[in-house]
């Protein structure tokens, strides 16, 4: 509990022992608690029954009277309680006080800064784990959220992916491919240099192709995503391989609806002498999905097995 906000019991007493030594009178005991900004009826029956010369009446019983008062009234006291605390800790004037009692209101005084620093330093650090609590319940509750929206974002990524099967139009399924990948891949923070879209051969009228830059652990990819009834051959490949190098890039993805034949992997094998080039199935990606694997570790895995092993097409799904 906050030492300002309420007094503990044993910083009360020190109060009720210390105050009545700073002030000569009962009637300067009054005046202490009106010059901290305390005034109540409580008061002013103190003030008549001293005018009364009432002999019940001392300035012990009025510090622990009006005290009490002050702590019961919680917030709107506060600032009392506040200017209370400055006023005895910064005392340094003893010489109001009677001279036996001075050197005991000194004592008093330096236990009372003793205290409220110990109070204060204890309650500095309950506010500082307090804030470091809400700091990370509030981490957790981004994490969640974001895991949340995470996994809302690439169930969406599914039902487009699965509703390509339907479809028999390849200028509508190259559409839909289109917003696949670029979601999918968006999704898992990989830079779109150049966004997924459908790329036509004005010469062959061909609508079954997609392709995208994009940028894995520092380096840039030309993407193809091509959707055949077929496996992919040798020629679709190659043809692949010549836009890489044509378009300066230095490395290469091939993803396929079908499977790749002995003669694609071999040419893709070759290619390996002078870039990076991996092969990818659509059902590796639809595994990915479903299983809520990382991308980016499923591309590293398959970069590392092109670059170290020389083997540009590691399956990842059984």
């Amino acid at each position: 509990m906050d030492i300002v906000y309420h007094y503990p019991p044993e910083l009360t007493q020190l109060l009720i022992d210390t105050i009545p030594l700073l002030c000569r009178s009962k009637k300067n005991v009054l005046l202490f608690f009106k010059g901290a900004g305390f005034d109540s009826p409580k008061s002013q029956d103190f003030h008549s029954r001293i005018n009364r010369k009432d002999k019940s009446v001392n300035k012990y019983l009025i510090a622990r009277e009006l005290l009490s008062e002050i702590n019961e009234a919680g917030e709107n006291a506060l600032r009392v309680r506040r200017e209370i605390l400055k006023r005895i800790t910064e005392y340094e004037d003893f010489s109001t006080c009677w001279p036996a009692d001075q050197l005991k209101a000194k004592g008093l005084v330096a236990e009372v800064r003793r205290v409220v620093n110990v109070k204060d330093s204890f309650t500095r650090m309950q506010n500082e784990a307090e804030k470091e609590k809400e700091i990370k319940r509030k981490a957790t509750q981004e994490k969640i959220r974001k895991n949340q929206e995470f996994n809302e974002s690439l169930e969406q990524v599914k039902n487009h992916l699965f509703a390509l099967f339907s479809l028999d139009e390849p200028q509508k399924r190259g559409k839909l491919l289109e917003k696949v990948l670029n979601d999918f891949f968006h999704l898992h923070g990989i830079l779109l240099k150049e966004a997924f879209a459908q790329y036509i051969d004005d010469v062959r009228g061909a609508t079954d192709q997609v392709d995208g830059v994009v940028e894995i652990l520092g380096n840039t990819y030309l993407v193809e995503m091509k959707w055949t009834s077929e496996n992919v051959g040798k020629d679709l490949i190659s043809q692949h391989l010549v836009r890489v190098y044509h378009r300066g890039y230095t490395r290469g993805i091939f993803i396929s609806c079908s499977n790749y034949t002995e003669p694609a992997i071999f040419i893709s094998k070759e290619a390996l002498q002078r870039t990076v080039f991996v092969l990818i199935t659509l059902d590796e990606l639809v595994y990915l999905i479903e299983q809520k694997r990382d991308l980016i570790g499923f591309l590293k895995t398959k970069i590392d097995a092109a670059m170290i092993d020389k083997v540009p097409y590691k399956r990842m799904v059984n």
